[in-house]
C-alpha cells in the first residue's frame, strides 16, 4: 500500500524540543495558577466566617437547652432530634404545620400579584411615551427612600375602615398595585437593555401591545422575573411587622410570628426547640434560592439579553 502524502509529509516535521514552544505556556499557565490560590484561601475564609452563624445554629439545634449555654464546641456530645419534635408542637392547639400553611397563603398569592403588576408597569415605563413619564419614574424612585415605618400608621388607618384587619389582605393586595418599586425599577433596567428589533417585527406582523408583552418580553425577561420572584419569596416568609401588626388571631399567624410566640409563650425558653424549627423555617427559602440560582444571579447581574 502506497503511504498517503499528507502522513508522510506530517511524519516528517520536526519534533518540539524540551524547552522550547509549549514549556513557556505551560510556565505561564503554572504561575497563573500559583498566583490564585492565595485569592482562594482569601475568599474560603471569608466565607467560613460568613456562614459560621448558620453553620452554628445548625450545630445547636442538636444540642439540649443547658448544652448551648455550657458547651463552647460546636458539634454537640450526641446528636438528638428531640427539639425538633417538641419545637414542632407549639404550647398552642396548632403545630407548625399550620404556620407554614399560613406563611405559604400569604407569600405565594403576594409573588403572583406582585409579577403581574410589576412586569406591567415596567413595560409601560420602558416602552410607552406618554405625558408625565419622566415625571411619574422619578416620583416612583422617590418612593424607594421613605422608610416604611412612616406607612404604617395610614395603611392601618385605611385597613381598618375598609374591614380588612386580621385577614391576610393587607399583606397581599398593596402588592397588586406595584407598591414594590424596587422590582419596577430592576425590571425597568432589564428592559432598557433589550433591543427591540424582535418587537418591531412581531408588530408587523401585526402583533398588538399584550402580545408583545406576552411572547416577546415575558419570556425575554424570564432572569429578572426570577430574581423578583426569589426575593419576595424571602422578603415575605421574614416579615414580621406586617403580620404583626395586622393580624390578631393565633391560627392566622405566620411562621416569624409562631416563632416570636415560642420564645415568650413561658417563663423559661427553651432555646433548643426554638433553633430547631428556625433551622426548619430557614429551608423553603434556602430552596427556593437554590432552585433558582442560576437564572436568578444572570437576572441579578446582567441588564438585558446577550448576542
Amino acid at each position: 500500500m502506497s503511504r498517503s502524502p499528507i502522513t508522510t509529509s506530517a511524519s516528517k516535521l520536526p519534533l518540539p524540543r524540551a524547552g522550547e514552544g509549549g514549556g513557556e505556556g505551560l510556565l505561564v499557565l503554572g504561575r497563573d495558577r500559583g498566583h490564585r490560590w492565595p485569592r482562594y484561601l482569601a475568599l474560603s475564609a471569608v466565607a467560613i466566617v460568613m456562614l459560621y452563624p448558620l453553620l452554628w445554629l445548625v450545630g445547636a439545634s442538636f444540642k439540649s437547652n443547658a448544652e448551648i449555654f455550657s458547651s463552647a464546641g460546636f458539634w454537640p456530645d450526641r446528636f438528638d432530634l428531640g427539639a425538633y419534635a417538641k419545637g414542632w408542637k407549639t404550647s398552642t392547639e396548632y403545630t407548625f404545620a399550620t404556620y407554614f400553611l399560613n406563611s405559604f397563603l400569604i407569600t405565594i398569592p403576594r409573588i403572583v400579584v406582585t409579577v403581574i403588576s410589576c412586569v406591567l408597569v415596567a413595560y409601560a415605563f420602558a416602552r410607552f411615551e406618554f405625558w408625565g413619564r419622566k415625571l411619574l419614574f422619578s416620583i416612583m424612585i422617590a418612593t424607594m427612600m421613605l422608610p416604611l415605618i412612616v406607612l404604617r400608621l395610614p395603611q392601618y388607618l385605611v385597613f381598618r375602615e375598609i374591614g380588612w384587619l386580621d385577614s391576610y389582605l393587607p399583606l397581599i393586595v398593596p402588592s397588586a398595585f406595584a407598591t414594590d418599586t424596587f422590582f419596577v425599577f430592576m425590571l425597568v433596567q432589564f428592559l432598557r437593555g433589550i433591543p427591540r428589533d424582535m418587537e418591531e417585527a412581531a408588530q408587523i406582523d401585526g402583533c398588538n401591545a399584550l402580545q408583545l408583552l406576552w411572547h416577546i418580553i415575558v419570556p425575554l425577561l424570564k432572569p429578572a422575573i426570577i430574581s423578583v420572584i426569589v426575593f419576595q419569596f424571602i422578603w415575605t416568609m421574614n416579615d414580621f411587622m406586617g403580620p404583626l401588626i395586622y393580624l390578631a388571631s393565633v391560627e392566622k399567624y405566620p411562621v416569624s410570628l409562631a416563632l416570636k410566640m415560642s420564645i415568650g409563650a413561658t417563663e423559661e425558653v427553651e432555646w433548643a426547640n426554638v433553633i430547631a424549627i428556625s433551622v426548619v423555617a430557614l429551608i423553603p427559602s434556602v430552596a427556593v434560592f437554590f432552585a433558582a440560582q442560576k437564572h436568578f444571579i444572570e437576572g441579578a447581574t446582567s441588564s438585558g439579553v446577550k448576542g
